[in-house]
């Protein structure tokens, strides 16, 4: 079994085109949330990725807010405003889409892993070290847990006493890249697949992941999209400038 996984798209359509072109061949798809919020396309987003076969989805802070399930309040004044914008012009079935999308975390049926948006321990906790890995990863169910929120590529893991981090490291600076790491027997596992649509690990590229099982392997990937274009839905739907800026950034 071979599954694509995948986070914060937010509401890139040409990020997530891009990936879902240059994706291996998969049997599944595993969306760990934040289809939407900051980007210039939510319903086309969240039509598209409806439209994908054999996907299994947890919600995100942001799918919460922008479909008025949760409070703005904690955001910041950016990613309120783009939030709000998000739930206006939301259609009623995507924002029911999203208000009807599980809470994770979610163990995936009949396979030694785990969905999650931020920490499988609280949806909303981020996981950037750790100190903030150690608590999950002491209590994980299944092998290896999928998480996103952050939008950093890279993970975790545990064995026998022994912690480590794990970034990848890619030869090219463009084009499409991918880094692979064996799964070891014994060792538990908390994996970022980066972020699709806002990476902020200075890197631009769209970032996914893919699990191939038979391999035991997990493949990382950093996939170029047409920047220009999605920078200009930003700035066309009237959201803050600094959306748009940040996606060449990486930050």
């Amino acid at each position: 079994m071979r599954a694509l996984i995948f986070s914060d798209i937010h509401a890139n359509l040409d990020a997530l085109e891009a990936v879902l072109a240059a994706a291996p061949q998969h049997d599944a798809t595993w969306d760990l949330g934040d289809v939407v919020g900051y980007g210039g396309s939510p319903n086309e987003v969240i039509e598209r990725v409806r439209s994908l076969p054999a996907i299994t989805h947890v919600r995100g802070n942001h799918d919460k807010v922008c479909c008025g399930e949760s409070s703005a309040l904690s955001f910041n004044p950016i990613a309120r405003e783009a939030a709000m914008w998000t739930q206006s012009i939301l259609t009623e079935e995507n924002n029911q889409w999203l208000r009807d999308l599980p809470h994770g975390p979610v163990d995936i049926e009949g396979r030694n892993a785990t969905i999650s948006h931020g920490s499988p321990l609280d949806e909303d906790l981020y996981i950037l070290n750790i100190r903030e890995a150690w608590p999950a990863l002491q209590q994980m169910r299944t092998q290896t847990t999928f998480f996103g929120h952050t939008h950093v590529q890279g993970g975790f893991g545990w064995n026998e006493g022994q912690w480590f981090e794990m970034k990848p490291t890619y030869q090219a600076s463009s084009g499409v890249a991918s880094w692979s790491l064996p799964l070891a027997e014994g060792t538990h596992y908390l994996i970022n697949p980066g972020s699709i649509g806002q990476p902020r690990d200075g890197d631009w590229r769209a970032a996914f992941c893919l699990l191939d099982e038979a391999a035991q392997e997990i493949t990382f990937y950093r996939v170029p999209y047409d920047l220009a274009r999605a920078q200009g839905r930003i700035l066309m739907a009237g959201l803050p400038e600094r959306l748009a800026q940040r996606l060449r950034d990486g930050r």
